[in-house]
């Protein structure tokens, strides 16, 4: 055997190892994932696009670079689910309209009130009875919501905040002024809900563990995540407008 096929195999025997290594971390992130999406969306298209990712991530990882395996590795996977989800809009149309109306609801009556809209106002404003307000909560928490990286269309909740180097100033302005005015809305969120969302994205615990830590059933941490959320587009909605 040469030595461009003994390096290839113990290439090969490497990633193998990885791969098997690392693969519960692949289903860990699209378990968690899940808890965010719609119920159409199948946990084995997530792990399959995770491999993938994770397979990316055994290919170009350079320890060099100072972050670890784990590290770079949950962030590639997790881009590559999320990428899955984005190829296709998994969200009914009815979800996306009565969000709409929802999160049109919950700006009146705040601006109406001058403070934090109550679930029955805000189903009392939309003329729902209080369960069919919760259920449109659980269906948001599943729908594409508003980018982190700044004004736009898209509805996508992304995770990369960096400012490109290929930016304008005013273009780079824009969005830090962007992630201020959304560091100001969740840090005035109920303190409830501010406490789901760092619970949820900051610690990373699932809805059953959330549950746990403030008392409340599963189904009942899922409505506050959706209500923050909601809440989150409603004041945000200066910055990233109502279409789909």
């Amino acid at each position: 055997m040469n030595g461009y096929a003994m390096y290839a195999n113990v290439e090969i025997n490497r990633s193998e190892e990885f791969l098997l290594k690392h693969a519960p971390l692949v289903k860990k992130i699209a378990y968690h994932l899940m808890g965010r999406l719609p119920a159409n969306v199948q946990v084995e298209d997530l792990i399959q696009a995770g491999m993938m990712g994770l397979l990316e991530a055994v290919k170009n990882y350079d320890s060099a670079q100072g972050a670890s395996f784990e590290t770079y590795a949950g962030i590639r996977i997790r881009g590559s689910m999320l990428d899955e989800v984005r190829s296709g809009d998994w969200t009914p149309r009815s979800v996306h309209r009565k969000q709409r109306e929802l999160v049109e609801a919950m700006r009146r009556v705040e601006n109406r009130k001058g403070g934090d809209a109550r679930d029955q106002e805000v189903a009392d404003e939309m003329g729902i009875t209080l369960s069919e307000y919760h259920q449109i909560l659980v269906d948001s928490t599943g729908a594409r919501m508003f980018s982190f990286d700044g004004p736009s269309d898209s509805d996508d909740i992304h995770e990369n905040t960096a400012v490109s180097a290929d930016d304008g100033p005013m273009k780079s302005l824009e969005k830090n002024m962007f992630k201020e005015a959304l560091t100001h809305v969740i840090n005035n969120l109920p303190e409830r809900e501010a406490l789901v969302m760092s619970l949820y994205y900051d610690e990373e615990l699932n809805l059953r563990e959330i549950g746990e830590v403030i008392g409340v059933s599963e189904s009942r941490v899922c409505q506050i995540h959706g209500e923050a959320l909601i809440r989150l587009r409603s004041r945000m909605s200066d910055w990233i407008g109502n279409d789909d």
